[in-house]
């Protein structure tokens, strides 16, 4: 009998602290560095749904650093970031994207905040170092538990005449065209990982 109330007694301790939240942050912490970069990429998705909640101004401040510490050709820093959560402005982006239909498909999906890139027409490759930039930001949101969404049609209309008005407000360099944009937000979903095509790596032996 004794026995038996042990057994009990030691299964309960192992679901609960299974259960624990904060064991789960142990777990993640005991990872090596090598793990939770992999772990991290790996589990990024795009975000298409999101909280209504206000991102902290210093975790985007944080993610920004991110970006700028991206690899970029010679040290020239060749991109402009503007950074865009103030709600009246994001509506006016929306409905100047949809034509003032209120009825068409959100143009970030409502998410708090939108962060525009643009890169610099005199450097030929400038806009890889934007993707990488880029890149780095999505990927330190989603270590801090914010989604992100790549935009380019957004971007496509903001370049475009009937985008003018948003273009103007975001005060990028004569020299300069906006790539990308990036929503972000606390995510509102949890999409599953689509297949990756492996058809499209060679390797060169």
């Amino acid at each position: 009998m004794k026995k038996i109330i042990a057994s009990i007694m030691m299964c309960t301790f192992i679901i609960c602290t299974s259960c624990n939240p904060n064991n789960q942050s142990e777990q993640t912490a005991s990872k090596s560095p090598q793990e939770a970069v992999i772990e991290n990429i790996l589990t990024r998705r795009s975000i298409r749904e999101y909280k209504s909640t206000p991102l902290d101004s210093l975790q985007l401040r944080q993610i920004i650093e991110c970006g700028l510490f991206a690899p970029n050709g010679k040290g020239m820093e060749s991109w402009e970031v503007r950074v865009v959560t103030n709600p009246d402005i994001l509506q006016r982006i929306n409905l100047a994207y949809n034509n003032n239909d209120t009825t068409q498909l959100h143009a970030f999906f409502n998410a708090p905040a939108l962060i525009f890139v643009a890169y610099d027409t005199q450097y030929d490759l400038s806009q890889v170092d934007c993707g990488l930039l880029g890149g780095n930001m999505m990927l330190a949101a989603h270590a801090m538990g914010i989604g992100s969404c790549c935009l380019g049609s957004l971007a496509r209309f903001v370049n475009s005449e009937q985008g003018n008005c948003i273009r103007e407000q975001l005060l990028f360099s004569p020299t300069h065209r906006l790539l990308f944009a990036i929503a972000m937000g606390y995510p509102d979903e949890s999409p599953k990982a689509k297949p990756r095509n492996w058809d499209r790596v060679k390797f060169i032996e």
